[in-house]
């Protein structure tokens, strides 16, 4: 598990430095990190599964943000790459980097309607909605749970 206080001065410094920072965005990271690997417990999904880092990103997921980022934010593409140190993007990236995966995570959010939520229950419905969704097994009552547990 990584230390709370490390990761979230890495989420803010990471954010700031591809001009996507706000408090709101800090704790939604925090929780999803929480949530899908207990705040880094894991960074490989379990039984094989492909998602990867501290916010268990699937492969696909990941290029299609790819996609989005060289055809619509060359600029944040590039900031993304330099903050993180990353030479190009790649999925296998995400699991040992873990800046490049939180830029990678924001942009996950970003690309989604609304603005970001302002409460814990707020944190865990956009979560569902939109990170797990509808499919996923996760809930909003373990993600509450889990922001209480880990990063409180």
């Amino acid at each position: 598990m990584i230390y709370k206080v490390q990761l979230k001065d890495l989420i803010i410094r990471t954010l700031k430095a591809i001009d996507l920072h706000s408090d709101d965005a800090v704790n939604l990271l925090m929780g999803t990190a929480a949530q899908e690997s207990a705040l880094g417990y894991y960074l490989r999904q379990l039984n094989n599964a492909p998602a990867l880092s501290i916010f268990q990103i699937e492969p696909f997921t990941f290029n299609d943000h790819v996609k989005y980022l060289k055809r619509y934010k060359m600029n944040l593409a590039n900031k993304i790459l330099e903050f993180s140190g990353a030479s190009e993007f790649k999925a296998e990236f995400l699991e040992f980097n873990i800046a490049f995966a939180c830029a990678i995570a924001r942009v996950h959010y970003l690309r989604k309607p609304g603005k970001l939520p302002n409460t814990i229950d707020g944190y865990a419905r956009y979560w569902k909605k939109h990170y797990n969704t509808y499919l996923g097994k996760g809930t909003e009552i373990e993600f509450i749970s889990n922001y209480k547990r880990y990063v409180l």
